[in-house]
């Protein structure tokens, strides 16, 4: 496993369900095309499964 995940909201949360956009702002996206780096976790894995429609992952 990487040590860390590049995780970046490529659409938009307006459509999505209320749980999926909580999700969004947990791991810290704000905006379409924002990127964060995050620690690579069961956790944050667990999280980025239920919102994968919405962002793209990559290992760093």
């Amino acid at each position: 496993m990487a040590n860390k995940l590049k995780v970046t909201l490529v659409k938009s949360t307006i459509g999505a369900i209320p749980k999926h956009r909580a999700t969004v702002t947990a791991l810290g996206l704000k905006k379409t095309n924002s990127t964060v780096e995050l620690p690579d976790n069961e956790a944050v894995r667990g999280m980025l499964w239920h919102v994968k429609h919405l962002v793209k992952v990559e290992e760093i």
